[in-house]
């Protein structure tokens, strides 16, 4: 896809000092300060929130990102895509036709304490109607001021979600936000489904089968379906798992990708695809663990028999650095399940002295030393 160079050259503009998936305010000062960016606000513990103007043109697209302080991935794709657009051998029509207004973390206290929520402890993406958070009037009050033609919502979303029920996972899902109760197709709508088919067609080349679509029921307290009721084409791009990529590492260039692709068919006008087009994208399903092991020796009532387990990780914060630790999430017949991984519990190391008690009276099991599985 000669019309995309971005695509062939990634590693030249990637910004290697982010990385992993701790990522809070501090992390961004310096980048934020490069592109001089403005304070538009605060947080509720005070935190400044900015905001960064690049570009030329008159098609105004406003982006945001770590609206939930744990998610990251996007902000780290973000600052790729402006340093791709700011190289000096980089001549962008995106800058020349559009205006980009992005706010890296809008929830800066939410980052530093890896937590989906504000200082409040309140979901802002559940904050539309009623504004009662500081961060959320900071987003609304940018939107009124600027009055973008276009919006990105930027995301990440937890390992549990499939591509439909292909097997694969969802490692980039997207979903053009229902305006109404209904889910109507609306005009602006029927912008955003045409640029997310677009960024399908890119990512096939890269990812097949594993873009995903989320279900459009409406909530008018979620942001985008607030802005996409409002007449703006409103994009939802969630960034997930990538197979062996816990740090997201390769969905950040997966998301940069998309969003690059995305600015050039907005630069140009070039958005009109049909909509049955995004509704071939498969439907998230909540159909995956993080891992099964297979061949576990139980001990139920006395009686000894061999069964799998699924493990999910649970992501913790542990001296500024994130550990994902193996928790227990079910036992039995797990033919339903897909994982990102499979162990046989008979080839694995310094497990010999292990048997896993199960007591169906209680919620998991124990004498099962589940950090054998532990995640780096």
């Amino acid at each position: 896809m000669s019309e995309y160079p971005f695509m062939l050259n990634y590693p030249e503009y990637a910004v290697t000092s982010l990385s992993g998936r701790y990522l809070p305010y501090d992390a961004i000062k310096i980048l934020t300060s490069k592109y001089a960016a403005k304070k538009v606000g605060v947080s509720v513990l005070g935190t400044p929130i900015e905001l960064i103007e690049l570009g030329n043109g008159k098609t105004k697209v406003l982006m945001w990102s770590q609206m939930h302080g744990n998610e990251s991935t996007t902000t780290k794709a973000v600052f790729d895509m402006l340093s791709y657009l700011t190289r000096s051998d980089v001549q962008s029509a995106i800058l020349a036709h559009c205006t980009l207004y992005i706010i890296p973390i809008l929830n800066p206290d939410g980052s530093v304490a890896y937590t989906r929520f504000n200082a409040n402890e309140v979901d802002l993406n559940r904050d539309a109607v009623a504004l009662s958070q500081p961060e959320s009037r900071v987003l609304r009050d940018v939107f009124d001021q600027i009055q973008p033609d276009f919006c990105f919502n930027l995301h990440d979303q937890r390992t549990i979600f499939g591509a439909g029920n292909s097997g694969k996972p969802a490692t980039v899902s997207f979903l053009a936000p229902a305006a109404d109760p209904q889910a109507s197709i609306t005009p602006s709508r029927k912008i955003a489904m045409g640029l997310i088919a677009s960024m399908n067609e890119v990512l096939q080349l890269h990812i097949p089968g594993q873009v995903g679509r989320f279900d459009d029921s409406y909530n008018a307290n979620c942001v985008g379906d607030t802005f996409q009721s409002l007449g703006v084409p409103t994009i939802l791009f969630e960034s997930g798992h990538y197979p062996g990529d816990f740090q997201r590492e390769q969905t950040r260039r997966l998301i940069c990708t998309s969003l690059l692709v995305a600015l050039t068919k907005i630069a140009s006008s070039d958005y009109e695809l049909p909509e049955k087009q995004y509704f071939t994208i498969p439907e998230n399903q909540q159909n995956f663990v993080d891992l099964i092991v297979t061949n576990i020796p139980i001990i139920t009532n006395d009686r000894k028999a061999r069964k799998d387990i699924a493990i999910q990780y649970q992501e913790t914060l542990d001296n500024g650095r994130i550990v994902w630790v193996p928790k227990y999430h079910a036992i039995g017949d797990l033919s339903s399940c897909f994982a990102h991984t499979r162990l046989d519990f008979n080839t694995l190391k310094g497990m010999d002295d292990y048997e896993l008690v199960y007591n169906l009276n209680t919620t998991a099991p124990d004498c099962f030393n589940f950090n054998i599985l532990r995640q780096n």
